[in-house]
């Protein structure tokens, strides 16, 4: 039976469209996956993602742990209450996971990871924290919104105390207290990742509903982040991809001395692959696994979709590094090379269309 989220009786109350997504009961629209895209993108929107999983690491080794774990490197967090985006390597620089880490003190740092890979995360997390002073802790007692839009934070205000939620919070910072609020996001658009108390997740969801934010699903939620160049776990990168050739370099952090799992092998191997944006340049749709024909061989679509904003079809795509921003390719699409232009993402950023 698929897992529900503390909201599924609100999502159901409001004529959602209920899918299975990793084995969670989850909305993939309320109508119109069209009008819930552009509500984020002029407006605001919500999302249900209690689906995804909070992980607590504490104790004295908390930090000399994660420099360890992750690629990016959290000595970035020069002060409490900030926020990175980073991936967890294997041995081979394999993507295990990517995740967003918080430094809430030098001795308490909070991990979110994906819903579908969240066990396989925690059981590979324990596997290498022997010699480290830690407790890694999966909190299952909170719920998760996110709240996106131009008029997201304006929404937001209105519902919080002053306190608990400063109007001018930078993006990649956390405030904390009853809620946890992180200017953080999947859209591209401002905004927040509320956690808060499963308990009080309905009422939350009700009175942002009460001030015109848009209830979403998984269709819009996953147009939005294309069109943000913003990475989806198992289709754009995996086990077998490296963060280089998963258009996540800026998240590898080589330069200082700190070794990490996965970075002998970044430096061993040379980057043969490269993920771009392509915007189809004739009628019909770019979808995952269509191949991609460009002059220097082969490649492979790993998400693509019709974008609303700018009204085409863009697409992620693995191709060769030789390939160069601005070169023409072509996607196969039903038996037809359809030709696509290579683009740098993201494609659209705080609403501005950048292709």
């Amino acid at each position: 039976m698929p897992k529900r989220t503390p909201l599924f009786e609100s999502h159901r109350a409001m004529g959602a469209k209920l899918v299975d997504f990793g084995g969670w009961e989850m909305p993939l629209h309320y109508g119109s996956q069209i009008d819930e895209h552009h509500a984020v993108r002029k407006h605001a929107g919500m999302f249900d993602v209690s689906h995804m999983r909070a992980v607590e690491i504490e104790g004295v080794d908390a930090a000399r742990f994660l420099r360890q774990l992750l690629a990016n490197n959290i000595d970035k967090l020069v002060t409490p209450g900030r926020a990175l985006y980073s991936c967890m390597l294997n041995a081979a620089a394999g993507v295990i996971d990517d995740l967003i880490v918080y430094y809430l003190t030098p001795t308490h740092f909070r991990l979110v990871v994906n819903a579908g890979t969240a066990d396989k995360d925690i059981a590979w997390m324990r596997t290498q924290c022997e010699g480290f002073e830690i407790e890694i802790t999966p909190r299952m007692d909170v719920a998760m919104v996110a709240v996106q839009g131009p008029e997201a934070r304006r929404a937001v205000c209105a519902h919080l105390p002053e306190a608990a939620l400063p109007a001018m919070l930078p993006f990649n910072s956390v405030t904390h207290g009853k809620y946890f609020i992180a200017c953080t996001g999947y859209t591209g658009e401002d905004g927040f990742e509320i956690m808060l108390p499963a308990a009080d997740a309905d009422a939350f969801w009700q009175a942002m509903h009460a001030v015109g934010v848009k209830p979403c699903g998984l269709g819009a939620r996953d147009t939005l982040r294309l069109e943000s160049g913003m990475n989806l776990y198992g289709q754009d990168m995996n086990e077998t991809t490296t963060p280089l050739e998963s258009g996540l370099a800026w998240t590898v952090e080589m330069k200082s001395a700190r070794d990490f799992i996965g970075k002998a092998a970044l430096l061993a191997n040379a980057q043969k692959m490269q993920l771009r944006g392509l915007v189809l340049k004739a009628p019909g749709v770019l979808r995952a696994h269509q191949r991609v024909v460009t002059a220097s061989g082969f490649g492979e679509i790993t998400s693509g979709s019709f974008a609303p904003t700018l009204n085409a079809s863009i697409a992620f795509a693995r191709i060769p590094a030789a390939v160069a921003v601005g070169d023409v390719v072509h996607a196969e699409v039903r038996g037809k090379a359809l030709e696509c232009k290579v683009v740098a993402l993201p494609f659209i950023r705080r609403g501005q269309i950048l292709v």
